[in-house]
């Protein structure tokens, strides 16, 4: 869908904890034979947190952003906070960012768009909206995943993918004369679909209180066999209504920026008439870090200078919902 808004990424950062972890740590922890996992998921480690949280990698995040934007944090007009893991229940994680940058008396506003492993995504359009209709100038999108104290050591596809990482943006609207833009957004939601990626516990339908509830309630399930079939059945007309002949090839795209959903994921995207050198990926060192996984990537490739000013780019995956989306910009 062609919306046309000027949008410019003014400054990146990127957070990952300390502790890194191991194949054979993971391989030990679920129990499998050594190598199982690289051969299996193309991961080769991951970051865990240790004492970090959400909050804290955000805002660490956050500072390496603003001071590539060459702003103070008292100058942002809005705070988001694109995740699809937060940090507790309430208060929202929003407000807790802006605690963790000294802005807890600023009033500056702040929130939360979570659609999962797709909330940087929808995070850009709903800012890029909103700098669009004028009512705000500077926005900080936040993007950090702690999934590892959900993961269940039962289901091993998942266990050994998941990674803990924090990225931010911000962007603001480009001075005149400047190609800065989204192109083109485009989301669906299939809830068919809902119950193939879960975490059934911390809401209000399996409340800790309630005698129903399990411990098995709050870790992350996911039958990665059935999403892959859904999105196979979906990505064709999705990728065409976003962009006309993604189906097919890359077309004027110079980057693709993917959710690091697996290997077999990855993969499937050269399906499309992809060219392999085209598409980004962090997945073999920092694993499937969810909502943080587009934006954490999308640092490493401005850092490494696959993504220069003006680079058409295409942000694109799937979430929990089941949802598919993306973006198409000019960075």
């Amino acid at each position: 869908m062609q919306v046309d808004i000027p949008l410019k990424i003014i400054g990146l950062g990127r957070y990952l904890p300390k502790r890194i972890v191991s194949n054979a740590e993971v391989e030990e922890l679920c129990g499998l034979s050594a190598g199982w996992v690289e051969r299996r998921n193309g991961v080769r480690e991951r970051r865990w947190v240790t004492d970090e949280t959400s909050s804290f990698m955000s805002a660490e995040a956050a500072r390496e952003a603003l001071d590539e934007a060459r702003l103070k944090p008292s100058q942002l007009d809005l705070i988001i906070n694109a995740s699809g893991t937060g940090e507790q229940a309430i208060p929202d994680t929003g407000s807790l960012i802006q605690r963790q940058l000294g802005l807890g008396k600023s009033g500056i506003p702040a929130m939360t768009v979570h659609t999962t492993c797709l909330s940087f995504v929808a995070g850009m359009d709903v800012a890029s909206n909103f700098i669009h209709s004028g009512r705000y100038k500077n926005i900080l999108i936040c993007s950090t995943d702690v999934a590892s104290c959900g993961i269940n050591p039962k289901e091993a596809e998942s266990a050994t993918l998941v990674g803990d990482a924090a990225a931010a943006v911000v962007v603001t609207k480009p001075e005149a004369g400047d190609a800065s833009m989204i192109h083109r957004a485009h989301f669906k939601t299939f809830g068919d679909g809902a119950y193939l990626t879960t975490i059934m516990g911390g809401g209000s339908r399996f409340h800790p209180r309630f005698p129903n509830h399990k411990p098995e309630d709050d870790l992350f399930h996911m039958d990665g066999p059935a999403v892959l079939r859904m999105v196979r059945g979906i990505a064709h007309e999705f990728l065409d209504e976003l962009y006309p002949g993604l189906s097919k090839s890359s077309l004027d795209i110079d980057v693709i920026v993917p959710h690091q959903a697996s290997k077999v994921g990855l993969m499937m995207l050269e399906r499309f008439g992809w060219s392999s050198s085209k598409i980004m990926s962090t997945l073999e060192t920092l694993g499937n870090c969810v909502a943080a996984s587009i934006p954490a990537t999308l640092y490493q490739s401005v850092r490494d200078g696959k993504i220069e000013r003006g680079k058409k780019v295409l942000l694109v995956g799937t979430g929990a919902g089941l949802s598919i989306g993306g973006l198409v910009l000019t960075f």
